[in-house]
């Protein structure tokens, strides 16, 4: 097979990039397929597709058939010679992909090309809105001087990518949002009450385990707080990020600002032994690239777009760019709800318990991570001392300015469903059961408050019947009350089985 596009661009000129999302082949024997694995795309085509040997015609392949990959335009413009990308332009200098060449070299290299503004044809978008998640038209940009609409999610600093996949098509076709406002309507308000309180304190739990930390009553408290903030302020600049960071970390780990040393995401396993697992960008270059998603989330919040791609570029771009010591996994989730709450996918003064979902299938969400973290693990060159620093080599920013996120989104969407139809519904299940045992429980008996509530819920556990172990529990109750409260409330519980 004969690799082309992208990956003959990268092979051929030795580029330091992470391996596209989208690889292409020649196959004399394969008529035009693809295969996706693992969120990669791996395509074959006949032998009259293939683009030749030269940089021109594998790159008009790769913008046409793999999609935009801004890293990799990144690394290889700046070592083109300007007079070559000229000509390959002035070709077809209103043709699409002539256009796109042109107008990111000069916004790659910021050398502008001997070509004159074109005063002819219609504007075309950068981004195909149908293969990938893009700004509206309506607001984003012009490029007056190639005539683009610049569709793309953010800018030169950062720009992630989205595409438009079954399982991101699956999810907004559910229409999640729609189907959870209706389950609210469905109950009494103090019943929505009291599971929103229930449901921030799980939340802000699960968050801490995650990190396997136990948060004290203290930030617990400040963090069920932060939560009932999402949605209402800009969480995206330095400042506002800070302020999340000291509010979240122990008093004595909070910090002033964005890190100004290289930190990592590791496990001891023995004296003077760690095990590297991330390496966030260098600290020379986190200024550039958190102003550059926080322009991105700023443009994606304001433009109204998606509420999945805002979730998925707020929390796990900032992970991924980890600008602080302490607190950015939580910030990482806090930010997830924000977008969320931000563009009314969440009802109000409610909140989905994602991280409960995330804690119980770890081993997705981990992999959802290193669905970045280890392809870009394995272009770094770095040495760790016995003091436990790190030292990275080269240039590395590139790898992070551009991230695919399409499969975080993937992930990121089955989580919230997860969270809305399993644990959102079944909280309110639970609770409107609870109430309904309670009243049975109440004509029989006029049991105190405490005492109601450990007995409906211990028959709830014990499927309409309180365990033996537990009937000492309740001496006051002779067995004859015992057998009437127990056959008032298990018609109820039976009910509502899956609970």
């Amino acid at each position: 097979m004969k690799a082309i596009g992208y990956t003959w661009l990268i092979q051929t000129y030795r580029l330091d990039v992470l391996e596209p999302s989208s690889v292409s082949y020649i196959h004399e024997r394969s008529d035009r397929r693809s295969m996706e694995q693992d969120g990669q795309t791996e395509s074959y085509y006949p032998r009259g597709y293939d683009p030749g040997d030269e940089w021109a015609g594998n790159l008009t392949f790769a913008l046409k058939y793999e999609g935009l990959n801004l890293e990799v335009l990144a690394a290889l413009f700046p070592i083109l010679d300007s007079s070559a990308v000229e000509a390959y332009v002035q070709e077809s200098p209103i043709g699409k992909y002539a256009r796109l060449v042109w107008f990111f070299y000069e916004l790659l290299t910021e050398r502008r090309l001997g070509l004159p503004d074109l005063v002819t044809g219609n504007y075309l978008p950068i981004l195909d809105e149908e293969r990938e998640f893009t700004i509206s038209a309506a607001v984003a940009p012009r490029a007056k001087r190639q005539r683009l609409i610049v569709n793309l999610l953010g800018g030169k600093a950062y720009c992630p990518r989205i595409r438009k996949t079954e399982a991101i098509a699956a999810f907004h076709t559910a229409d999640v949002a729609a189907s959870v406002r209706a389950l609210v309507a469905a109950y009494p308000d103090d019943l929505i009450g009291r599971a929103s309180r229930y449901l921030y304190a799980k939340e802000t739990k699960s968050s801490f385990e995650i990190e396997r930390e136990k948060a004290d009553t203290k930030r617990t408290t400040r963090f069920i707080e932060l939560l009932r903030r999402a949605g209402h302020v800009d969480p995206y600049g330095e400042n506002e990020l800070t302020a999340l960071q000291n509010a979240i970390v122990e008093e004595r780990y909070a910090v002033d600002g964005y890190r100004k040393n290289q930190n990592y995401v590791g496990e001891s396993i023995g004296p003077t032994r760690e095990l590297v697992h991330y390496i966030p960008p260098k600290p020379e270059a986190l200024r550039s690239l958190m102003e550059g998603w926080t322009s991105t989330c700023r443009q994606i919040r304001s433009s109204a777009l998606d509420a999945l791609v805002l979730a998925t570029v707020a929390g796990f771009g900032f992970v991924y760019l980890h600008p602080f010591e302490d607190g950015n996994g939580r910030i990482h989730r806090f930010l997830i709800h924000d977008a969320l709450v931000a563009t009314g996918f969440t009802p109000e003064d409610m909140i989905f318990p994602v991280s409960a979902v995330m804690l119980r299938r770890m081993k997705e969400y981990d992999a959802t991570l290193e669905a970045f973290s280890k392809p870009c693990m394995e272009r770094l060159q770095y040495a760790l001392d016995s003091r436990g620093a790190v030292t990275v080599q080269g240039e590395t920013s590139g790898h992070y300015r551009y991230p695919d996120l399409t499969r975080q989104a993937e992930a990121l969407a089955s989580f919230i469903q997860e969270t809305a139809q399993v644990e959102f519904s079944a909280e309110l299940e639970y609770l409107s059961l609870f109430d309904q045992a309670s009243e049975a429980v109440r004509s029989i008996l006029d049991m105190p408050d405490r005492k109601l509530e450990l007995f409906v819920r211990l028959c709830i556990q014990g499927k309409g019947k309180v365990s033996a172990s537990k009937r000492g529990l309740f001496p006051e109750i002779t067995d004859e009350e015992l057998a009437d409260l127990e056959s008032a409330v298990a018609p109820i519980i039976a009910g509502r089985r899956r609970l």
